[in-house]
């Protein structure tokens, strides 16, 4: 049977580049690219591969559940990706049942759909893409691991806890096939510039200030979307079923240090005198519940499956940066909305 891979918020930051992985990689797959293309679902991020004839998209909610299920009947789904939510910790702090709905409800109707969908359940895979967040908040020392128990911090967080709890519960009620991964901080080409790293590089760009929550300590360990899109390729195809893989980049770094960094790199590239862009960093009060520290130990998924992260920090945010700069256009429509009008002008058939 050929497969048809549904993966959702495949419009979004890392859920693009797992699209155009799956689309360019395997041509004998179907990919399905479902996204209710919320703020952060951009369809600019698919260009590459818009026209490939094995690339589909499906402009659908996951809180419609007559829309999944036509999908699944649609597309005869086979396998599902699932990396839609909603995932700004900010924004669950000021509205936390935008998160619930989301990343909970839209879940349990996702896996609803691919249960009822699914009649022989062994030859399917509910493939449920997670976050470190959800164990929640490290000291100076060790590191999250697959057995590390859950303790979310934030709504954010907790609403992909539930998430995750769900989709272990379908698979030990229902017997689906299933599959979770926990990634650390993802970083690289087509994030949406409320994240740290991509406003940093646009607001040095314009001369704005780069605000840093308290005294800039919080350390996140660091993983380039690229790599964390073939550590999903590697565990959907090879991964062990029922198991959970921690994705990490073992790179740690205090956000102060990151944002320093960005703006030598960014003095050196825009010609500026060296400390130029550091003087527009700006301390601000610190955000509710903040996270010290967060590091994954990927030790289960290199020993069990041989994945390692390709870069380190300092390589991929060259990459990263030089990206942004080359790709002004992207960035200029991102920041004014005008993304928002690529679908009508590309997916709808004019009347």
């Amino acid at each position: 049977m050929k497969k048809t891979i549904l993966i959702t918020g495949g419009a979004g930051f890392i859920g693009s580049h797992v699209v155009q992985l799956f689309v360019k990689k395997y041509p004998y797959y179907n990919i399905v690219n479902l996204d209710c293309l919320t703020y952060a679902g951009n369809l600019e991020n698919l260009q590459l591969v818009e026209n490939e004839p094995n690339y589909y998209f499906s402009k659908v909610n996951l809180l419609d559940e007559e829309g999944l299920k036509k999908v699944f009947h649609d597309f005869s789904i086979t396998d599902v990706i699932h990396l839609a939510a909603e995932s700004h910790v900010d924004r669950s702090i000021s509205d936390p049942l935008a998160f619930v709905k989301t990343n909970v409800l839209g879940t349990v109707n996702l896996l609803n759909a691919a249960k009822t969908y699914w009649k022989e359940l062994d030859s399917h895979l509910f493939y449920h893409v997670s976050t470190d967040e959800v164990y929640g908040s490290l000291g100076k020392d060790g590191y999250f691991m697959e057995t590390t128990a859950y303790d979310p911090k934030s709504p954010y967080s907790a609403s992909k806890a539930s998430s995750d709890h769900f989709v272990r519960a379908y698979a030990n009620t229902f017997k689906i096939n299933t599959v979770i991964s926990n990634c650390s901080n993802n970083y690289g080409p087509n994030q949406f510039p409320e994240k740290l790293i991509p406003l940093c590089i646009n607001n040095i760009q314009h001369e704005r200030a780069l605000p840093i929550y308290g005294k800039g300590e919080n350390v996140r360990d660091w993983l380039y979307v690229e790599d964390h899109a073939q550590a999903i390729d590697l565990i959907f195809h090879k991964g062990k079923r029922g198991e959970t893989y921690n994705i990490g980049g073992w790179n740690e770094w205090k956000n102060i240090d990151i944002v320093k960094l960005i703006c030598n790199i960014m003095d050196k590239k825009l010609g500026k005198e060296p400390g130029s862009s550091a003087q527009l960093i700006k301390f601000v009060k610190d955000r509710a519940g903040h996270d010290l520290r967060y590091a994954i130990d990927a030790t289960k998924l290199q020993e069990e499956l041989g994945w390692r992260p390709s870069l380190q920090f300092e390589e991929g945010i060259e990459k990263t940066i030089d990206w942004y700069l080359k790709n002004q256009q992207w960035l200029e429509n991102v920041t004014s909305g005008n993304y928002k009008e690529y679908y009508a002008a590309h997916y709808q058939s004019p009347e």
